[in-house]
């Protein structure tokens, strides 16, 4: 994880101080997998902005009543159910 200051050196903060950044920001989001921590102080305040790793996404559908990631795996006959379901669509009124 990379932490940095956003107008400045980030070596001009005692490292332990750094570190209890790093902390709370791992406390605050526990699942998430941060890429990157920016510090900025303004005054006695410190703005923390995290940058998150973004985790692949993969689509799931409910397709003939099975959820499925994708229909590579199929035989024809699923194929051509799928294929002939009917499809209903979302208009706008």
């Amino acid at each position: 994880m990379k932490v940095s200051l956003k107008n400045g050196d980030i070596s001009t903060i005692p490292e332990e101080e750094v570190q209890e950044y790093v902390k709370y920001v791992r406390n605050k989001y526990p699942d998430e997998i941060i890429d990157e921590i920016i510090l900025e102080f303004e005054g006695e305040d410190v703005k923390i902005e995290t940058h998150k790793h973004s985790a692949p996404f993969s689509r799931i559908r409910r397709i003939t009543g099975y959820l499925v990631g994708t229909m590579d795996r199929w035989n024809n006959g699923k194929r051509a159910e799928e294929h002939d379901r009917v499809k209903h669509g979302v208009t706008e009124e």
